[in-house]
């Protein structure tokens, strides 16, 4: 599951328009949101499950002799 952590708030740019920056912060929030929430990268499918074939193979031939 992925976690979303607000970045530190820097100080106001003076003369700035103040109701485009709450709009700018409430898009920015949900597009790193989205970003992270429905990426198509799942690394727990491409992790080894266990041993594989050859691991199997090394191994049952020492238990055998």
């Amino acid at each position: 599951m992925a976690t979303i952590v607000s970045a530190f708030r820097s100080a106001p740019i003076p003369g700035h328009a103040g109701a485009e920056k709450p709009l700018a912060e409430f898009r920015a929030f949900w597009r790193a949101f989205f970003a992270r929430a429905f990426n198509p990268y799942r690394p727990e499918l491409y992790y080894m499950r266990g041993p594989g074939p050859a691991w199997r193979a090394r191994h049952m031939r020492a238990s055998d002799e």
